[in-house]
């Protein structure tokens, strides 16, 4: 807010200065060159301390930084700016900006901050990974129209669910089998992560510590979802559903979870749920995870707990998490909760990044 008060006074003067000249030949004054020590900063994920020397041909010079991350100081005994960035928690490369004025003379140095390597195994001691996906390979499938072979999930893994739209929560889009029929993908592995612009459902596990590294779309209508279902299913809720993660895109960064059985389910307001913000879910990666045993089950946003239900020893009504279930993972378009409040088309397209999905069970 500052930065554009400062210009709109800066037109003013400006303009003021002008109208005293007296001719239109009169020559104007040369605006002042601001010469600095380095004109980029390459800063690695932990951040650091930077010192930028300044010389200007002006008689005055000040500074301020574009970039929630970046934070510069003036240090005028010494023409020289102090610059320091913040740790990025983000596996996402960010930039910023530090400007030094002078005048009307303004010269930028653009900060570039590395991203966050993955996430090590998170998983609780006695925990050892039995599934994984990185999203990282080729599974041989053919070459796109360029001739560039496509990266694509592994069938022996991942299966995808074909339905129309209504199927289920009244939502907007089918569910189509790898691509639609124009030839569009639906999911591709593509730089190390699985986008989704969708599960081992004839296995599936029995208890462990679930997690996925996800960056969830923007735009009102958008429903995305990191969620469980039985293996054995026969009907719902009585076969229960664990929700790791669900969002709205007309209610940006909050992250809820959820579980549905017989004794608590959304249709008479008994759900087991809980909501919290989660700053930057829309656009950056964020860690969400499950820690599921015989007596309890909780659920974490970047390792905070969301949610944590006990077995309280009710029976299968209360409790039909004793069997194994398998992960989906999925882009809704509207429905009952995605659409509350209407759509936004001009959204469209949306995509829903996938960075890894990790299984850990008891050694």
């Amino acid at each position: 807010m500052k930065r554009y008060m400062f210009n709109t006074l800066l037109l003013a003067l400006t303009a003021v200065f002008t109208g005293c000249g007296g001719g239109s030949d009169d020559p104007q004054p040369a605006a002042p060159t601001i010469t600095v020590s380095q004109e980029t900063i390459s800063a690695p994920a932990e951040g650091g301390s930077y010192t930028i020397n300044v010389t200007t041909t002006g008689k005055e010079w000040g500074v301020y930084a574009d970039g929630d991350f970046v934070k510069a100081t003036a240090q005028y005994a010494n023409n020289a700016v102090a610059v320091t960035i913040d740790e990025n928690p983000n596996t996402t490369e960010r930039t910023g900006n530090v400007i030094i004025m002078s005048g009307t003379a303004r010269k930028n140095i653009t900060v570039t901050q590395a991203a966050a390597a993955k996430p090590a195994y998170n998983a609780p001691d006695g925990y050892s990974l039995v599934w994984h996906d990185e999203f990282d390979g080729n599974y041989g499938y053919a070459p796109n129209e360029n001739g560039v072979p496509r990266q694509e999930l592994n069938p022996e893994d991942w299966t995808h669910e074909v339905q129309n739209s209504g199927w289920v929560n009244r939502e907007l889009q089918n569910y189509v089998n790898h691509k639609t029929p124009e030839g569009q993908l639906v999911t591709e592995v593509k730089n190390g992560t699985l986008r989704i612009t969708y599960a081992k459902v004839k296995q599936g596990w029995t208890y462990g510590y679930i997690e996925a590294s996800i960056k969830l779309p923007k735009g009102k209508g958008t429903w995305p979802a990191f969620w469980m279902m039985p293996v054995n299913f026969r009907s719902w809720p009585a076969d229960g559903e664990i929700d790791i993660m669900e969002e709205v895109g007309y209610h940006p960064d909050y992250v809820s979870s959820s579980l549905h059985a017989n004794a608590h389910v959304h249709s008479n307001n008994t759900q087991v749920t809980h909501e919290m913000k989660c700053p930057g879910a829309e656009g950056e990666f964020h860690t969400y995870a499950i820690l599921w045993t015989a007596k309890n089950i909780t659920t974490y946003v970047d390792g905070k707990v969301q949610l944590s239900y006990d077995n309280r020893g009710l029976g299968r009504d209360d409790w039909p998490y004793d069997d194994p279930f398998y992960v989906i993972l999925n882009l809704a378009w509207g429905g009952d909760w995605g659409g509350a409040q209407g759509t936004d088309d001009t959204a469209l397209p949306v995509t829903m990044e996938v960075d890894y999905v990790r299984v850990f069970q008891k050694k």
